[in-house]
């Protein structure tokens, strides 16, 4: 399993800014689709609402066909 950690400024930031942000996703479009293919767990639970807030201390799990990438997400 990959991590990877990344702080964030912002109160938060949304999962698919996020996706994008770690160039897990190369775009918006991308970042949908493994959204709604549940690809995405946020704190350890299937999430499915590309517009959902990340907070610090939140941790989202991308399971990939060939591997898994953990981002913990950390205040600035």
């Amino acid at each position: 399993m990959e991590h990877i950690k990344t702080n964030i400024k912002t109160e938060y930031i949304k999962l698919d800014q996020l996706l994008k942000f770690t160039a897990l996703a190369e775009s918006g479009a991308d970042a949908k689709d493994m959204v709604l293919s549940e690809m995405v767990l946020v704190n350890g639970e299937i999430c499915t609402m590309r517009g959902k807030k990340i907070r610090s201390g939140d941790v989202v799990t991308v399971e990939f066909e060939d591997e898994t990438v953990q981002i913990d997400v950390g205040a600035e």
